[in-house]
């Protein structure tokens, strides 16, 4: 089949849901939001090929003028530079086309699970975890997500061992998936007195909220134990058995949350994450297969993969994935121009798959 019946094909079923969605009973709601939501897919690529189809057409004309020899000079001269503008245009609305048809994400859609936990560089790491986190909380503000904090262990001094928060909103796992791995930190710590450059490093781990329909857990699979909240340095946050551990047996993952006073709303949370590790899990699995012949995966999310360096003598922010480099490292970390490294990423993501789709 070609590109163009491709395309015909596309329109003739964005039609069909069109007039099956205006006569469409609600006397199944699922079908109606099943139907629903292919007709939202199609529509942005429906609406491309609509733009695509009236070039074409507008170049014919343009063409058939040029040639005209009724006309007079000026006016073919003005069809022959028209014409030549929209065949330029044509190259870039048909691969706009192509991104928007190739294979998304079924997660793309979904909220996100963000951990960030301190790595080599001991209290500059923990100090640069914060930064960190700060980062995605003041980035989520910038677009209009919603920023929980799910669990944060504090180690003194406006550090942090680790935390833990949910990220609700349009696009969320779609933007932030690319972040996970190790991010570095080359700065002179505060506590530094002779100005010696430290190197350090925190881990970020972005995972797709999961459903109680994604992850099936038998309760009998799970090692529930509650113990008493504490704070840093040992102190009691409560006096009542609040904090829980929970072990998922037959993988191994724990997952602790203490932050809330309540037993109750700890276990919700903790449920929540491990939910989400557990289906990180099965989809980094499913990702590992499908990758065998794929040559590159920016979006691979391996978490040992050192993927940016935060310079602050130099001002700069490399991403050593796509070889960018920005000396706005403020703007970056107040989560103003992360946009500013995002945005390429998702390019080349994907600039790979049309590659590969191609090919």
């Amino acid at each position: 089949m070609s590109f163009d019946q491709k395309l015909d094909r596309l329109i003739q079923r964005h039609q069909e849901l069109r007039d099956a969605l205006a006569v469409h009973t609600l006397s199944d709601p699922a079908d109606f939001a099943r139907l629903s939501k292919e007709y939202s897919d199609l529509t942005e690529v429906a609406e491309a090929v609509g733009d695509l189809r009236k070039q074409q057409h507008d170049l014919k004309e343009a063409e058939l003028l040029a040639n005209d020899s009724s006309l007079d000079a000026d006016m073919r001269e003005l069809a022959y530079s028209e014409f030549h503008t929209l065949k330029e245009m044509l190259p870039d609305l048909e691969n706009q086309i192509r991104l928007l048809l190739l294979p998304k994400d079924a997660d793309d859609d979904r909220n996100a699970i963000l951990e960030i936990r301190a790595g080599t560089g001991g209290e500059e790491a923990g100090l640069f975890a914060a930064d960190l986190l700060r980062m995605y909380q003041r980035y989520a503000v910038v677009k209009g997500w919603k920023f929980e904090l799910l669990n944060s262990a504090d180690s003194g001094l406006g550090a942090i061992r680790e935390a833990s928060a949910s990220i609700s909103g349009k696009g969320v796992f779609a933007r932030l998936k690319f972040e996970s791995g190790v991010h570095r930190v080359q700065r002179v710590p505060q506590t530094e007195a002779s100005g010696r450059i430290h190197t350090s490093a925190a881990t970020v781990a972005v995972l797709p909220e999961a459903e109680d329909v994604d992850i099936q857990i038998d309760e009998k699979d799970l090692q529930i134990d509650v113990y008493r909240a504490s704070g840093a340095g040992g102190q009691h946050v409560n006096t009542t058995d609040s904090a829980v551990r929970i072990t998922h047996i037959p993988t191994g993952v724990v997952v602790t949350q203490q932050d809330e006073r309540s037993q109750h709303k700890n276990k919700a949370k903790a449920m929540k994450i491990l939910r989400a590790r557990l289906y990180e899990a099965e989809r980094m699995r499913l990702d590992s297969e499908r990758a065998a012949s794929r040559k590159t995966q920016v979006g691979s999310g391996n978490r040992s993969e050192r993927i940016r360096t935060y310079n602050f003598p130099q001002g700069r922010v490399s991403d050593h994935r796509i070889n960018l480099t920005l000396y706005k490292i403020e703007q970056i970390l107040a989560g103003e121009a992360l946009d500013d490294i995002i945005d390429p990423l998702i390019s080349h993501d994907q600039a790979e798959k049309l590659a590969e789709a191609v090919e």
